[in-house]
């Protein structure tokens, strides 16, 4: 396999690694050059991409986490450094809707409930694996990325958390925390040569949007809002990754990369 050298001797922690954009994510890191840990509660899914980019002669590696376990996130950060010797890049990918998880089809227009029929259960699922995970990831490799010198962490935000509509509160509250959090560790950590920057899809095609995009009501106004009238993929997403965990981007720290197919612009 030919690397392109974008990511050669780095090594990247990749959440929400089993499918989706993290699974994306993963593979085209790995094609980059990368040695890649790959986190997710999928176990079955996470090796196979494993399989997969090994198959393609890359490196990678997989290990069990819940994002919201602070103990887990020392491990893993622990695991990068002693299997590969530094940690550069996290990318903290994973996350959760807020919707009824045995729901094949969304319903409604919304992907959870409204705010006053949302519990506090609800609520706090969604922040604790969309916001405090982030949290967590970022606090958990600070020390490894200022032993090798400096490092990328991107946080995977959404137009939720720049823009509000009639969706899932909890969501678009967990969304911009992301957002500004990761201004504040950019600015605390930019002496390290530490880069911390938000990634803001729009409508992208994944498990986790299947639901609402089988729906073709919800579909079809999702497009109508998306000026390039169709949905993302999943490496439109990782394409942005990769150009931040690169050294083309050691200016770019504190910002907001937005892939949304200009929704946001209307």
């Amino acid at each position: 396999m030919q690397h392109p050298g974008r990511l050669t001797g780095k090594v990247a922690v990749v959440t929400g690694a089993a499918s989706g954009i993290g699974a994306e994510t993963a593979r085209l890191f790995a094609r980059h050059g990368a040695s890649v840990l790959l986190t997710d509660m999928n176990e079955v899914l996470g090796n196979a991409v494993v399989n997969a980019i090994v198959l393609d002669k890359g490196t990678a590696s997989f290990a069990l986490q819940d994002v919201s376990d602070e103990a887990r996130w020392a491990e893993i950060a622990a695991q990068a450094e002693r299997a590969y010797g530094r940690v550069d890049i996290l990318c903290n990918i994973a996350g959760i809707s807020g919707r009824d998880p045995k729901l094949n089809i969304q319903t409604s227009h919304t992907a959870g409930p409204r705010l006053a029929e949302q519990t506090l259960e609800q609520w706090n699922q969604v922040m604790a694996i969309n916001a405090t995970g982030v949290f967590l990831g970022t606090k958990a490799v600070i020390p490894a990325m200022q032993r090798a010198g400096g490092g990328s962490i991107i946080n995977i935000s959404s137009i939720c958390g720049i823009v509000g509509s009639h969706a899932n509160a909890a969501y678009h509250a967990s969304k911009g925390a992301v957002r500004i959090f990761s201004k504040a560790a950019a600015i605390q950590y930019a002496p390290d040569r530490i880069r911390v920057n938000s990634v803001h899809p729009g409508f992208v095609d994944t498990p986790m949007t299947a639901p609402g995009h089988s729906n073709p009501d919800v579909a079809r106004k999702r497009l109508e809002v998306t000026p390039l009238g169709r949905f993302g993929t999943p490496y439109d997403i990782a394409a942005g990754c990769l150009y931040l965990a690169s050294d083309e981007a050691s200016w770019v720290t504190g910002s907001e990369l937005v892939i949304d197919g200009g929704m946001t612009a209307n």
